[in-house]
């Protein structure tokens, strides 16, 4: 049954009527929710480009279309204003469609207070008070792991009552965590020469070594060996931290490296690099909400706008893996200058150090992607929730414990195969996936095909000798079919067919993540921070990676197989000689005649034969 879409109005009055100016406009759907919020630099010219003939549009834009029922636009005066309200506008409304941080949290920074006495805390809230900010850290921990260092390094109070130089000594101050402004132990300049110190430990730690050791020098020429050990111990901390940080800039450079990795279902993070006087300080991974639609550039659009909207810092330069859409590169370049003060510019480095340090940092994004997914199913407790909000969302008579899902996989209907993945208690149970070559439709029909891998399935599953091949008559708790309301009515159409229509199954529509469920017209869409979504995405995509390398193996071996062997003449062994002297098919292919007869075994004859062939 095709999905009935809401007739949505005739918008032509309203969209002529739209002035070409900057704004933001708010695309809704028939329940009145915001869907999608965009900024245009002219509003008229960029909103009536969603209701003009679909066929230039990518996958995701058309979906986004086909759920507009409203939409409503705001004037600003200029476009760098546009891009600060969609900013709040996405906050506010998390539109489904838009590309975005994967969580609404603020991140942590370390603050060096506005006070008489200055402190350095922990905050998730940057506020024009005169502190200065240091950060963002994607985890407490980390921020914590910092500040414990700073206070070893830097002794500052960590009490918040205020300073009178009247008050009682407390324990800081003989763990040498504090020295003590509170009975004027030290006196403000010193106190607030070690909070400079402190601040310059973020990037500069060189600088900060030189005083420090020729204090420690006066410390010991006055015998004040106590002091001077102090300080020794303060010195080596610091030179440990900075062997850690690797020099990659000798001409100090301060940027922020920027790298997105993608993952096959869409899931995406941004990895973010600090690079301060020509050190790498640090670097962050930071989840992104995407589709499997979006490109690496609109993923890091995303990322910029809504990242340093917040950010404490906006450094000089920005290296970036890709480049931002041209539509928006120049708004978010004068929207960064505005937020620095001054010239702010986005790199994308062709060659030499910089474009090594992007590749690096582009690594580490790429593996901690992994690691999310990894760490997502290595918690038993995250599972399990997974599984049962996954059960509450599509009404599973028991938890699903076992999930089995189907993905198809061919080019322009050559090679089709299909693939199943068996998840056990939210892992995958990789013994039990298998392989499935199509064998009865021709040419490019995926329903047709999913229809007959679900018939395979379960008929072997109904007529399995289960002392023999018990593996097979283990029933699902759910099926998931890789694709919308088509594979879905293909997977029913069969398990009726072979008996089992009570067999729990939804189809899985990759643009939304939607799921459909039999008898049901509209869809069931998770939450998007949901555990149960996450949970589907990774079977999902595990299904499809399995598909993809069994229909790239049975490509590669046809691709050589129909083009060479099928050569009269041509068996093994010369196949063999060809190979080994021309190095490829290609290298076969181009060759000449006369180098082919040059081959053993290949006569002017057989040259001709493989030349009209190839």
């Amino acid at each position: 049954m095709p999905i009935t879409r809401p007739v949505r109005p005739d918008f032509s009055n309203r969209l002529a009527a739209l002035a070409p100016s900057p704004g933001v406009y708010l695309m809704k759907d028939a329940r009145g929710d915001v869907i999608y919020v965009g900024k245009a630099a002219a509003l008229r010219n960029r909103v009536r480009s969603y209701f003009q003939s679909p066929r230039g549009m990518d996958p995701k834009t058309r979906e986004l279309v086909a759920h507009i029922a409203d939409f409503e636009v705001i004037r600003t005066d200029t476009a760098t204003e546009a891009l600060i309200l969609e900013n709040e506008l996405i906050k506010r409304y998390q539109p489904k469609y838009n590309v975005m941080l994967k969580d609404s949290k603020t991140y942590p920074y370390l603050k060096i207070t506005n006070e008489a006495w200055p402190r350095i805390i922990l905050t998730r809230r940057i506020t024009d008070d005169g502190g200065r900010y240091f950060g963002p850290y994607t985890s407490a921990g980390a921020a914590y792991q910092t500040l414990n260092l700073l206070n070893r390094l830097f002794p500052y109070r960590k009490c918040d009552k205020k300073i009178t130089g009247q008050d009682e000594l407390c324990l800081y101050y003989h763990l040498h965590q504090c020295t003590a402004p509170c009975i004027l132990a030290v006196d403000r300049p010193t106190y607030m020469q070690a909070l400079d110190r402190a601040a310059l430990f973020n990037g500069e730690a060189e600088e900060v070594l030189a005083p420090m050791e020729e204090e420690m020098n006066q410390a010991a020429d006055a015998w004040n060996f106590e002091r001077a050990a102090e300080l020794r111990d303060r010195i080596n901390a610091v030179k440990h931290v900075m062997e850690r940080q690797k020099i990659v800039s000798p001409d100090r450079t301060n940027a922020d490296v920027i790298a997105v990795a993608q993952g096959a279902g869409g899931d995406a993070g941004v990895q973010v690099g600090f690079l301060r006087n020509g050190k790498i300080l640090g670097s962050e991974f930071f989840p992104m909400r995407a589709t499997v639609d979006d490109t690496p550039r609109q993923i890091l659009s995303g990322f910029v706008s809504q990242f340093y909207a917040d950010a404490a810092l906006v450094p000089p330069a920005l290296l970036l893996q890709h480049p931002l859409p041209e539509a928006e590169a120049e708004v978010i370049a004068a929207w960064l200058r505005d937020r620095r003060g001054s010239k702010v510019e986005l790199v994308v480095p062709q060659r030499g150090q910089k474009r090594d340090l992007v590749a690096m940092v582009a690594k580490s994004a790429a593996e901690n992607l992994e690691q999310s997914r990894l760490k997502f199913l290595s918690d038993e407790q995250r599972l399990t929730g997974a599984m049962s909000e996954l059960a509450d969302a599509l009404d599973l008579p028991r938890l699903p414990r076992r999930i089995e899902c189907f993905d198809i996989s061919n080019l322009q209907g050559t090679n089709p195969v299909a693939s199943m993945v068996v998840f056990e208690g939210g892992r995958p149970a990789k013994k039990e996936y298998r392989r499935f070559a199509i064998k009865t439709v021709e040419g490019s029909n995926d329903f047709a095909m999913m229809a007959e891998v679900i018939r395979r399935r379960f008929r072997r599953a109904a007529e399995a000798d289960e002392e023999k091949d018990g593996k097979w008559t283990t029933l699902p708790d759910l099926v998931i079919v890789d694709g919308g309301k088509g594979q879905l009515n293909a997977a029913l159409e069969a398990l009726d067919e072979v008996g089992m229509p009570t067999q729990p199954v939804v189809g899985l529509a990759k643009e939304n993540e939607e799921l459909f469920l039999r008898g049901q017209p509209d869809p069931v869409v998770l939450p998007r921070d949901s555990q149960a979504l996450y949970l589907v995405q990774r079977v999902r995509d595990e299904a499809h990676r399995f598909a993809v390398s069994f229909h790239r193996q049975r490509r590669s071996k046809t691709t050589f197989h129909s083009r060479l062997d099928d050569v009269p003449g041509i068996g093994p062994k010369r196949k063999q000689a060809l190979i080994r002297r021309f190095g490829t098919l290609k290298g076969v292919k181009e060759a000449s005649e006369q180098d082919l007869v040059a081959v053993e075994g290949i006569t002017p004859t057989l040259a001709a034969q493989i030349k009209a062939a190839l």
